[in-house]
């Protein structure tokens, strides 16, 4: 008779102290934040390694730190007993800005945090600063496109950007200038 270990561990009562429930967005509380900041920055950094990193997460360190005021939504997707995926997200006086989103590297994860990004940002009071495959993505799924500039700028909240004709615009980040879509529904 062999050992199971898969099954062990799905039926284990010793690993369910967590009491989150199976695919279930939740928010996590500044003490849960505390818990599972290592996991938490590890869905962040998987998510964001193709392109060189979250600026705003260098370790886990900054979930508890410099980004503890964020709100962090996460799931657990599969049979283990691990976060699979997380959103982050800020208010602004204009809004809840999405601001991130990490993954386990697993197909259901990545479209979770997708999905769950574009049916927020349909919501009134959600918006987005985004570019690249995100922004395709996004479009995709019906996310509405900010075009007009007075409200680009009203949500950019004095920050310096030269509106393009097309209603992207162009901001610096970290010291890099960044080509951006605003996308959702600010106010």
């Amino acid at each position: 008779m062999s050992f199971d270990y898969k099954k062990y561990l799905k039926n284990n009562p010793l690993l369910e102290g967590d009491g989150f429930d199976k695919n279930v967005w939740l928010y996590l509380t500044d003490e849960e934040k505390d818990e599972f900041a290592d996991d938490i920055f590890n869905l962040i950094d998987t998510a964001y390694e193709p392109i060189g990193g979250n600026p705003n997460y260098k370790s886990p360190s900054d979930v508890v730190g410099s980004e503890r005021g964020a709100n962090y939504m996460v799931i657990d997707l599969d049979d283990d007993p691990g976060f699979d995926a997380v959103k982050v997200s800020k208010n602004k006086p204009t809004g809840t800005k999405s601001v991130g989103m990490g993954h386990d590297g697993s197909k259901p994860a990545k479209s979770a945090a997708v999905n769950i990004t574009s049916l927020m940002l349909k919501e009134p009071g959600h918006y987005i600063e985004v570019s690249g495959m995100l922004k395709d993505i996004l479009i995709s799924k019906g996310v509405p496109v900010v075009t007009d500039r007075g409200t680009i700028k009203r949500v950019m909240g004095g920050k310096e950007i030269e509106i393009n004709d097309d209603g992207t615009y162009s901001r610096s980040i970290g010291g890099e200038m960044h080509i951006k879509t605003l996308m959702g529904n600010p106010f």
